[in-house]
């Protein structure tokens, strides 16, 4: 570079001089940069020292081929650095990710190789014997606890023979593996309690459980013919095979499992109320809530999870306006409330800004704009509102039946005093272009004096961002 080339010769020169190296370094050198560049995670350097020694077809791990760290860093010709207060391996610069990954043919099969280190690792007859009561087990494996959290996700992106071969062998007996234990800890996101949680428990979390969670589609076939299953057993998160992959987006698994007869695609689990389709219908995907909506059995209206909530409401929240058509072309009232709250589709819609769901929402004839939630008393235009949403609130506001007045049952504030409150002046200004938006102040409610959008607006610049509102009377 002092002679004037760029980062890139100086890549190219340094990797020539990489795959020159003598003995086994060129390959535990490029071996490395394909970790460092392909992993779901960044990978600390114990880690990778363990799967870089682990030999492929091999029963038990040979400790003797675990390189040492400065060996590692010695073969890679200072591509790759150890931060010293994480232990983390990581490229030297973050150009060098993208000059590696621009040459395809620079590793060959990145994800099948890092797979079927993986499964390797984990069906070690060390392993096997692990308990997950053990402290030391990380300190004796340590790429175990990313083997078994990400080895499913290597696979699914590139299922060969032999990864395929040693899932196998793994998932006949997941649920006695301590991989099974470590994936759904990491599901919880909370280590420390997870681990604790499950340590002294069957996880209920299954091979087939874990196929459909990685969404392993080129082996589910054989899985379900590995053992007699029960297709409806929950783990111990409460969840089934079919909730885990539609959980996951995992649309061509979730084709596999409705298929059978024994499936149940309105069972909730066990701890929880959300059924497939409203957990689907909640992630947009479109894909899934066809297929489920073609099983006759399946309620497109069936409320779930502790709100009462429906899959349209859950749509709608969410901005998805493909399922949210889909959902209304079976017949669903779109005037329907949460169980606990009572709020409608549209106001969900109004209150996260979701331009498109309130526009085919307010396509339906028998759509009430100025339906209230039963919590607050308060409409779809007074939380959009609220929230700045200024292109819902213009949508609304040029429909004639909306009342800009209407006033919540609580604190009796109406769509301006919510917008001025919170200092939304484009929203402000929209509702005061409408002829019939009284500015001036209203009765508050429970025993509260009068208040105007003027008073609050004063009080909200003079206060700014303390969260407690302060009522004042205004002559």
């Amino acid at each position: 570079m002092t002679q004037g080339n760029g980062l890139s010769d100086a890549y190219t020169a340094t990797l020539t001089r990489l795959k020159a190296q003598k003995g086994n370094r060129a390959g535990l050198g490029l071996n490395s940069l394909m970790w460092i560049v392909h992993s779901e995670r960044p990978i600390r350097a114990e880690e990778l020292c363990h799967a870089l020694g682990v030999k492929i077809r091999s029963t038990d791990l040979d400790r003797e081929n675990v390189p040492p760290v400065r060996t590692l860093l010695a073969s890679c010709l200072g591509l790759l650095t150890v931060e010293e207060s994480s232990s983390i391996v990581r490229l030297v610069h973050f150009t060098l990710k993208e000059y590696l990954s621009s040459d395809p043919s620079l590793f060959h099969n990145p994800h099948s190789t890092i797979a079927e280190v993986c499964l390797t690792y984990l069906n070690f007859r060390s392993v096997w014997d692990l308990s997950p009561t053990r402290s030391s087990t990380y300190l004796e494996m340590p790429l175990l606890r990313y083997a078994s959290v990400y080895w499913g996700e290597h696979a699914a992106r590139d299922t060969r023979e032999n990864v395929k071969r040693l899932a196998l062998r793994l998932l006949e007996r997941f649920d006695d593996h301590i991989s099974a234990q470590l994936l759904l800890c990491s599901l919880d996101g909370n280590w420390p309690w997870a681990e604790y949680h499950y340590r002294n428990e069957n996880t209920g979390f299954t091979g087939l459980h874990a196929v459909a969670y990685f969404g392993l589609v080129e082996i589910v076939a054989a899985v379900l013919e590995m053992k007699e299953w029960d297709f409806n057993a929950a783990d111990a998160e409460g969840r089934t095979a079919l909730m885990w992959a539609v959980v996951r987006g995992k649309g061509e698994v979730v084709n596999v499992l409705l298929k059978l007869e024994d499936v149940d695609p309105n069972h909730a689990g066990t701890g929880h109320f959300d059924t497939p389709l409203l957990v689907a219908a909640k992630g947009g995907h479109e894909g899934i809530v066809k297929m489920l909506l073609k099983r006759k059995e399946v309620d497109p209206v069936r409320a779930g999870n502790l709100y009462g909530q429906m899959p349209l409401s859950q749509a709608a929240k969410g901005g998805h306006e493909g399922v949210v058509k889909m959902l209304l072309e079976e017949g669903v009232d779109p005037n329907q409330g949460d169980h606990l709250g009572g709020r409608t589709p549209l106001l969900w819609a109004a209150m996260r800004g979701h331009e498109g769901v309130v526009k085919i929402l307010l396509e339906r004839k028998e759509i009430d704009p100025n339906q209230p939630d039963t919590e607050y008393g308060r409409t779809p235009l007074s939380w959009a509102a609220e929230g700045g949403h200024e292109g819902v609130v213009k949508i609304l506001l040029e429909r004639e039946e909306i009342d800009p007045n209407q006033a919540d049952t609580v604190y009796g504030w109406t769509p301006l005093s919510w917008a001025a409150r919170e200092r939304r002046e484009g929203a402000v200004k929209l509702l005061l272009e409408r002829e019939d938006v009284d500015p001036e102040p209203v009765d508050g409610l429970c025993g509260t004096p009068p208040v105007s959008p003027r008073s609050l607006l004063g009080i909200r610049l003079a206060v700014g961002r303390v969260a407690i509102l302060i009522c004042v009377e205004v002559e």
